[in-house]
């Protein structure tokens, strides 16, 4: 599973590209980025649990007497009706009790908030592996050191939020992390043949997304997968060539296709130029499923991690 630290690492091997610096370990990038972690939910926890002023607070006077006054007159009631019963007769009592009123308290924890606004932006990319308990979490980390298939994609964030692709590509070959990010993190920026290379005045408009591979498996049919759970990897032949080409989990998810849409507009990627209705008869189409939760960091995220670093004296 891709973690903010790998989205970190890659914004660090594009800066040391554009900028000729040097590039930090991917293990450093990661413990670096548990620390970091780790003081913001210190930081929340203390905000979370502030340290109230005991009030003194005395009764109002008299307030013993006047509770007794409300007993006796009570008590005297009770007697003038059990004075009044008919001999024989049964009666039906109700009790009450005091009603009581129960307050619940919600105590605000920093979540996961991959891809989506937050009003605390240093909480943005927090995720859920923190609430892990110890051992699970340095399970997940030790995974970590896995080869993987990967792709890394660049966004361009504009003002108002919304996201513009400015270039994707990775591999199906399982890779070393520390290689396969950097090389596809420079890659993607700079040899995406849609788009321009990438230039250091535009760091501040990006978002790297990072997604790792795992569960590749064939379909069934070419409608055997889930939206949201299954990338894709198709192939098959239109005019006696082959073609193909994937889409990743995340891209039906975000333009808000169907599945044969999206089946559709992934053959139309690969080169298939027939109708859109006809698109089942296409020869021998192949259909590959994979799993690969997409993580995302922006410009913002990443400058906050590199001043905590810095004020910490790292490097």
């Amino acid at each position: 599973m891709a973690t903010p630290a790998h989205c970190l690492y890659c914004f660090e091997s594009l800066a040391a590209s554009l900028e000729h610096k040097e590039l930090l370990p991917l293990r450093q990038v990661h413990e670096l980025w548990e620390q970091y972690k780790a003081s913001l939910y210190t930081e929340a926890a203390d905000r979370e649990e502030p340290d109230l002023p005991e009030l003194d607070v005395e009764p109002p006077p008299n307030i013993e007497d006047e509770i007794e006054e409300e007993l006796s007159s009570l008590r005297e009631n009770i007697k003038s009706n059990n004075a009044l019963r008919v001999p024989g007769s049964s009666s039906g009592s109700s009790s009450s009790t005091p009603s009581s009123v129960s307050t619940s308290s919600s105590s605000q924890t920093p979540t996961s908030g991959l891809g989506s606004s937050s009003n605390s932006s240093s909480n943005s990319f927090l995720p859920a592996v923190s609430r892990l308990p110890s051992s699970q979490s340095q399970s997940y980390l030790a995974t970590q050191d896995e080869d993987k298939p990967l792709f890394v994609t660049w966004n361009t964030v504009g003002r108002s939020g919304s996201k513009t692709l400015r270039g994707c590509i990775g591999t199906f070959e399982a890779q070393e992390l520390e290689h396969g990010l950097k090389n596809y993190a420079l890659t993607s920026a700079f040899d995406d043949s849609r788009f321009l290379p990438i230039t250091k005045r535009e760091l501040s408009t990006l978002e790297c997304g990072v997604t790792l591979l795992t569960d590749f498996e064939p379909a069934p049919t070419p409608m055997s997968w889930d939206i949201g759970t299954h990338g894709l990897r198709i192939s098959f032949t239109y005019h006696s060539k082959r073609y193909g080409a994937t889409y990743l989990p995340d891209v039906p998810v975000e333009q808000r296709w169907t599945k044969e849409e999206t089946l559709i507009s992934l053959m139309r990627k690969a080169g298939w130029g027939g109708k859109k209705d006809e698109w089942k008869k296409v020869a021998d189409l192949k259909v590959i499923r994979y799993q690969g939760k997409k993580v995302a960091v922006d410009y913002t995220g990443w400058m906050e991690w590199k001043e905590w670093v810095e004020k910490q004296g790292g490097p």
